[in-house]
């Protein structure tokens, strides 16, 4: 059986799992041989706080026979929490400057991008306001060295719902030229271009984007129509 088990399973995950629970449903139901987070109506609902790789073959073999919906938490706004080595001292709390958008879900959907492509699979994005809480690992020379440890949810914001790339496409389509590279793709979702790059990876392999071309060192995009 295959599970992140309630043991082991963060602040974020429980809170996400226990909102999806609605009356009637199952949790921690083996299906298949893998257990899984929360099965109601017939669909099952999984996690995952971070890349769907570790998923491939779970999602595999429940696809084939269940419809399976895919939550994926980004962070729109985080508070910082530290707790230091002294108990007795409370922790401090502050907003952090970054903001995660929905495009977020690309450095996720990278390692497994042509499963969106299948009917039974179902990906809602849901947007978050979030305590990370971290906590000191060692000194390095000066500077203390913190590492996450948690992360807990304050709010839910928004869910994006995606059941194909197209879906995602359609969130950048309009901002972009009739032949683009990852700059224009990068711009288009006010991101980086290492994201950019993952969100044209995920579009050609969902079969919306192709290449016809290179500027320079760049490979240059157009639509699939």
């Amino acid at each position: 059986m295959t599970s992140i088990g309630e043991l082991n399973e963060r602040s974020l995950h429980r809170a996400l799992k226990e909102r999806y629970a609605v009356a009637g449903s199952e949790t921690e139901r083996v299906i298949d041989g893998f257990v899984t987070d929360v099965v109601a109506g017939g669909r099952i609902v999984e996690i995952q706080t971070g890349s769907f790789g570790p998923l491939r073959n779970k999602l595999l073999r429940l696809l084939d026979t269940h419809p399976v919906t895919l939550v994926h938490p980004v962070a729109r706004d985080r508070y910082l929490v530290k707790v230091g080595d002294d108990p007795a001292l409370p922790p401090t709390r502050r907003r952090s400057p970054k903001h995660g958008s929905v495009f977020d879900v690309f450095s996720a959907l990278v390692s497994i991008p042509s499963l969106l492509a299948h009917p039974n699979l179902t990906l809602e994005v849901v947007m978050t306001v979030e305590e990370e809480v971290r906590a000191p690992r060692k000194r390095r020379h000066w500077r203390r060295d913190w590492s996450r440890v948690d992360r807990r949810l304050v709010d839910v914001v928004e869910t994006h719902t995606i059941t194909s790339t197209a879906d995602l496409f359609a969130l950048v389509d309009a901002r972009l030229p009739e032949t683009f590279t990852t700059t224009d793709i990068a711009a288009a979702m006010q991101s980086t271009r290492n994201l950019a790059q993952k969100a044209a990876f995920c579009f050609r392999e969902g079969g919306v984007i192709e290449i016809c071309g290179k500027d320079g060192n760049a490979l240059v995009y157009r639509r699939v129509t």
